[in-house]
C-alpha cells in the first residue's frame, strides 16, 4: 500500500527535528512492557507528580506518549489543541470531563475532540498511551 504523497512526505519528519530526531523516523516500534519498566526507574518516577512519561513519537502533527501513574495521582486541567485519544493499559483510570467522568477499562479507547479540558486520575497504579493529531498547516508548513 503505497503512502498519499501529496499530504505525506515520509522521512520528512525528523529532518524538521533538531533535538531526537529518531522519534520521527518512518518506522517505528516499541516493546511497550518494556518501556513501562523503564519508566519505572526514571527520576519522574520518584517525584511529587507521580507520574512519569515518555514520548514515543513526535511528527509535526502527530505524538504519542506513554504515561505511566502511580495511585491516587492527577493530571489536572489537561487541555490539547489537536484531538486526542487515551488507550488504557494498565490499572483503573478515570477521565474527568466538564460534565462528567468516563472509567476506562484496560484495553478501552477514549477519543475527545480538540480543546476538551479533562483530567486523569489513576486510582491505581496505571498506564496509558496518549495521541495527540493536530491538523496539517493550510500552507503546507
Amino acid at each position: 500500500m503505497a503512502a498519499n504523497t501529496s499530504t505525506c512526505h515520509p522521512g520528512d519528519s525528523s529532518k524538521d527535528l533538531s533535538r531526537l530526531p529518531q522519534l520521527a523516523e518512518p518506522l517505528l516500534q516499541f516493546d511497550l512492557p518494556e518501556e513501562l519498566q523503564q519508566l519505572r526507574h526514571e527520576d519522574s518516577w520518584q517525584r511529587q507528580t507521580g507520574r512519569s512519561s515518555k514520548t514515543l513519537a513526535k511528527y509535526p502533527d502527530f505524538r504519542i506518549i506513554l504515561v505511566l501513574m502511580k495511585a491516587n495521582t492527577q493530571m489536572n486541567e489537561y487541555r490539547a489543541e489537536g484531538r486526542i485519544s487515551i488507550h488504557h493499559l494498565l490499572g483503573k483510570i478515570c477521565i474527568h470531563l466538564p460534565d462528567r467522568k468516563v472509567n476506562l477499562a484496560v484495553g478501552q479507547l477514549l477519543v475527545l475532540d480538540c480543546g476538551m479540558v479533562h483530567n486523569v486520575e489513576a486510582l491505581e497504579e496505571s498506564a496509558f498511551l496518549l495521541t495527540i493529531s493536530w491538523p496539517k498547516d493550510p500552507s503546507g508548513s
